[in-house]
């Protein structure tokens, strides 16, 4: 089967929990599909400035790469298409966060969250990445937003995070545009995931796969399902796809 493209989630696919980097045969596997003329590379929730540094700042793992959730996407090192959020509908949730015990809004403005609505100790729960890095706003940020979250704790066992997106735009979406960008037809796609912001994605692409330890509804609406992200299981599909070999069977 003839595949051009292969796309990855990072965090619970390539990126094993509590890691930084993704392991040096993820980067080599790369590489060989690359060399052997496929275009690789991740389609994440994180935004484009934070992404490198998983790859070990190897640039070539990610110069093809969808960005918070699709809402960039880079070729060839550069964007080539980006959504915005609608600021008077970022207000409305500002203003109902606001007035939310534990629950507020963060933007980001590249590496830096800006706190919207709630406070760093709120956040710091829901993220701690984030709480550690950010700056308290306390309103919108002047520029157009691309990236923003809301953050609440439903109880202090279980914060919560979720991503904003616009009405019809995610993963699947951004897929979509970004092959028909490229001239690829869906049918030579790849993904990988394991998570349900990787849901529309899995939606969109007949050949998507579930690493082991995926949600139960990534799992279940992917069509391939392979191993941990622990044991390097997407490189070792990377490096078969690169050789030419169809490595899914179940």
């Amino acid at each position: 089967m003839a595949i051009k493209l292969i796309l990855t989630d990072i965090d619970g696919t390539v990126l094993p929990q509590g890691q930084k980097v993704v392991s040096r045969r993820t980067i080599a596997a790369i590489h060989a599909a690359l060399d052997a003329g496929l275009v690789v590379g991740p389609a994440s929730g994180r935004g484009f400035a934070w992404i490198p540094a998983f790859f070990g700042g190897d640039d070539a793992c990610c110069a093809t790469a969808l960005a918070t959730n699709g809402m960039q996407i880079y070729v060839s090192g550069e964007k080539v298409m980006e959504q915005t959020l609608p600021a008077a509908a970022l207000e409305r949730v500002r203003a109902i966060t606001a007035e939310t015990p534990g629950a507020g809004l963060v933007c980001f403005d590249d590496m830096v969250p800006l706190v919207a609505s709630g406070t760093r100790g709120d956040l710091t729960r829901a993220f701690p990445a984030y709480g550690e890095k950010c700056v308290e706003l306390g309103r919108l940020p002047e520029f157009a937003v691309v990236k923003a979250n809301v953050f609440f704790d439903v109880d202090r066992a279980m914060p919560i995070y979720s991503n904003i997106m616009p009405r019809g735009w995610n993963k699947g979406a951004a897929v979509r545009w970004l092959a028909d960008h490229m001239g690829v037809g869906l049918d030579e796609v790849v993904v990988f995931g394991d998570a349900d912001n990787d849901l529309p994605m899995f939606a969109a692409v007949p050949n998507s796969v579930a690493v082991s330890g995926a949600s139960p509804e990534a799992a279940a609406a992917a069509r391939w399902h392979i191993g941990a992200c622990e044991d390097d299981a997407v490189a070792a599909a990377i490096e078969a796809l690169a050789r030419g070999e169809w490595p899914f069977s179940r």
